[in-house]
């Protein structure tokens, strides 16, 4: 992770949101804008890790925490309580938010970091699943089914392009809040904890209270993230949404990409996502897509330790080649 990247251009960023504009207008077919909203997905998600693991060094195997917080608090908000399901998109915020704040807090008031910090989170989400699993409000281990009531205003789109162009917005609002980090003092205060926390500590920064703020805004989005899932497939249960694959493609995806830098998340999403459809309709071998991420993984760590962002920055950044004479 090369905290000395420079900020991403703005043309660049209008060139991306005018590509991802487009794309559902020039492939029409369902299967293609599904493979948009995965992929957005993905890197909503994976933005999520990125944003404590990858510009704050918070690396953590529980990030489906948020994301099944979230998912539970939007279907309760409009399954027990009847409000409108809009209203679940922030409660899973919260939510998320919620869960981030105590883990955080318990955890590097503790002084835990590292593995450590990593297995705790994992743990973390372990024991939401099981109290998931086992309440009423929930549903318990028959999860929630949320009814199909067609229309916007009940949080669902007759057409897939409608969940494209939802996922596209907080997609956009995830790789702002990313620039604004590459750009602002709070990550700046953030690299420098990512480096070395005892010379950030001496210069000044307040590590525990910026390491908790982070994971109020990472688990925010992770949140609103499962708002989004539990809405486009209408169902959730302990094991999908507090399952440890989900955590594994946040990761993934940020890795592959380029943790801690503003576009790995949606690099390293394309990939995963492409993938995830080629073995789902080439081959019916349950679990080879997990050998295949763990492969791809394995691969970037070893030729492309930071991520496939950064091959792109030292091709442009190459010099010409010399004539020979």
């Amino acid at each position: 992770m090369n905290s000395a990247l420079k900020p991403v251009p703005w043309r660049l960023h209008l060139a991306v949101l005018a590509v991802a504009i487009a794309f559902p207008f020039a492939f029409q077919s369902n299967f293609m804008v599904n493979f948009g909203v995965l992929a957005l997905f993905y890197a909503f998600i994976g933005q999520s890790w990125n944003i404590s693991g990858g510009f704050a060094g918070q690396l953590s195997f529980g990030h489906v925490a948020f994301f099944g917080a979230g998912a539970y608090a939007s279907a309760i908000v409009q399954m027990r309580f009847g409000l409108s399901p809009w209203l679940g998109l922030p409660a899973a915020a919260l939510a998320g938010a919620a869960v981030g704040g105590i883990i955080g807090v318990l955890s590097f008031r503790a002084g835990l970091k590292g593995s450590y910090f990593a297995l705790i989170t994992l743990a973390f989400a372990e024991v939401l699943r099981i109290v998931s699993n086992s309440v009423s409000i929930t549903g318990g281990g028959l999860g929630m089914l949320i009814p199909m009531k067609a229309g916007a205003a009940n949080f669902q789109f007759a057409e897939r392009s409608g969940f494209y162009f939802l996922i596209l917005a907080l997609t956009v609002l995830s790789v702002a809040l990313a620039e604004w980090l590459r750009r602002s003092r709070f990550g700046a205060q953030l690299a420098a904890i990512r480096e070395n926390e005892d010379a950030a500590r001496a210069l000044g920064i307040n590590v525990f209270a910026e390491k908790v703020k982070v994971m109020l805004l990472s688990g925010a989005i992770g949140g609103m993230g499962g708002c989004f899932f539990a809405q486009y497939y209408l169902y959730i249960d302990p094991l999908i949404v507090f399952g440890v694959d989900k955590s594994v493609e946040m990761l993934l995806v940020s890795m592959i990409g380029g943790a801690g830098t503003v576009y790995g998340p949606l690099v390293g999403s394309l990939l995963l996502a492409l993938v995830s459809d080629v073995t789902r309709y080439l081959t019916q071998i349950q679990g080879l897509s997990l050998v295949l991420y763990a492969i791809l993984l394995v691969i970037i760590i070893a030729f492309l330790p930071n991520g496939l962002i950064h091959l792109f920055k030292r091709r442009r950044a190459a010099p010409p080649a010399r004539e020979l004479r």
